[in-house]
């Protein structure tokens, strides 16, 4: 027996070595963040300059494209500030419409553009309606909706015909353009304009 007293000795300081241990490690897990969550601030962590974003459909089609002379991304809110913005929305089964400002947002995962700063933007001609296009200060973009709003003053040009009111939207879809208040309204009776209605 006293030959297998010193093993005996030797494993149970082994196991409560093996147990403290064991316990230490836990504890520090539980009580000390190792790897922080990142602090999110509004500051950039990515810029580009002459840049050009594409989206496809599921054909790999391209619908949207957006590039400009400058871009700025923020982590915290996921938005992209842009410069110079040159904004393309090819929906198949709508006409084409084109966009350009001074300065943008995009944000909401690509499915908001705010654009800010001489805002203009046009639908080309089809085999129903004429060109058409729309001049704001600013101009919400909704790309995956092919939808346009504005709570500011607007200038609408139609084919001959030219609109003006404060606050506007407008839906590629059905050709369909509301007009919030204060319009002034001049159309040809025969133009195959968009529907306007105004409050």
């Amino acid at each position: 027996m006293r030959e297998r007293l010193p093993s005996l000795v030797a494993l149970l300081l082994l196991t409560l070595l093996v147990i403290s241990t064991w316990w230490a490690a836990n504890y520090t897990l539980s009580t000390v963040e190792l790897d922080p969550p990142r602090r999110e601030t509004h500051e950039p962590d990515t810029w580009a300059t002459q840049f050009v974003m594409l989206r496809t459909n599921e054909d790999g089609i391209a619908i949207n494209r957006l590039e400009g002379d400058y871009m700025v991304h923020y982590p915290d809110d996921d938005s992209y500030h842009l410069d110079e913005v040159f904004v393309t929305i090819n929906q198949i089964q709508n006409p084409i419409i084109t966009a350009e400002s001074n300065h943008a947002i995009m944000d909401q995962e690509g499915a908001r553009i705010q654009l800010s700063g001489d805002a203009q933007i046009h639908r080309q001609a089809d085999a129903e309606d004429n060109p058409f296009s729309i001049r704001s200060e600013h101009l919400v973009l909704y790309p995956n909706q092919d939808t346009i709003e504005t709570d500011e003053p607007a200038v609408v040009v139609n084919g001959p015909n030219t609109l003006q009111g404060v606050g506007m939207t407008y839906n590629n879809n059905t050709r369909q353009l509301h007009v919030h208040r204060d319009s002034r309204v001049t159309l040809t009776p025969t133009s195959p304009s968009a529907t306007t209605t105004h409050e």
